[in-house]
């Protein structure tokens, strides 16, 4: 299909896409969000859809000894990237406090879920949260995206803001001790310094006006900020004891009540 001729709006071709994959997958897809820069609130005019979704097969899939695929890569274009995760990766990377999941559970734009999702994430896997993994992630990623693309005198704006988001998630997580806001501006709103946000909001208004590969001059300002806010949370993660849950039982009992659920609506059809 091409886009141009589709007669509706993005998020119709999303889900029409998300109903095409389950039709030709065999899979249910529980749960599906968008992330990256549309998600966080500060996407380019050009900046593309990151589509993530959560599926579940039929029980059969998962009682088979060979080893199977547990992700679906499903469209890589300019518009559209749409991949998913089999609900078994999706529960072990709770298990390890994967911040990444915790993002696509509250993600602001919600394409698709089901009950069965919105019970699993409340009741079970909401409890998985780590602050010492969360913070170690969000460190790692503001600290790679700083020096591979911050330190140069021509920049691109865009990637302050795959830094200062993470900073602001460290921050969030090292006072409230719970999984940060997806929202940029709520970081902001609730845990910026007051006397960088006339900073951080000039270099958004400018940001969203450019392209994904327009470069401007460095911002001095920020980039101290930035170098402060990475020392302090490097002292502060390699001194923070391991919180992480590591109960399997919980889990593995919503693994099963999932696929059972499948297996229950796949007869009727």
């Amino acid at each position: 299909m091409r886009y141009e001729n589709f007669e509706g709006n993005i998020e119709e071709l999303i889900r029409m896409k998300l109903r095409e994959i389950e039709e030709k997958e065999n899979i249910k897809v529980l749960h599906a969000i968008e992330s990256g820069s549309r998600a966080w609130g500060f996407a380019s005019p050009d900046s593309d859809y990151d589509v993530r979704f959560i599926y579940v097969r039929n029980k059969d899939f998962y009682l088979s000894l060979r080893e199977n695929k547990d992700f679906i890569d499903w469209e890589l274009n300019e518009v559209l990237d749409i991949n998913g995760w089999d609900i078994k990766k999706a529960l072990k990377h709770f298990h390890k406090s994967n911040a990444t999941l915790f993002e696509w559970s509250n993600s602001p734009i919600v394409y698709y879920t089901t009950d069965e999702w919105k019970e699993l994430y409340d009741k079970t896997a909401s409890k998985y949260f780590a602050c010492k993994s969360a913070l170690y992630h969000y460190y790692g990623t503001a600290k790679k995206n700083y020096y591979d693309y911050l330190c140069a005198d021509m920049v691109n704006y865009k990637k302050y803001f795959y830094v200062l988001r993470p900073i602001l998630a460290c921050k969030w997580i090292d006072e409230k001790k719970c999984p940060p806001p997806v929202l940029f501006y709520e970081l902001v709103n609730a845990v910026l310094e007051e006397d960088m946000k006339a900073a951080v909001e000039d270099l958004l208004a400018k940001k969203v006006r450019m392209s994904e590969a327009q470069k401007g001059p460095r911002v001095e300002v920020i980039n101290n900020y930035i170098e402060e806010k990475l020392d302090y949370y490097k002292a502060i993660v390699e001194t923070m004891e391991d919180d992480r849950n590591t109960d399997w039982y919980a889990l593995e009992e919503e693994f099963r009540g999932v696929i059972d659920v499948f297996d229950v609506s796949a007869e009727k059809k």
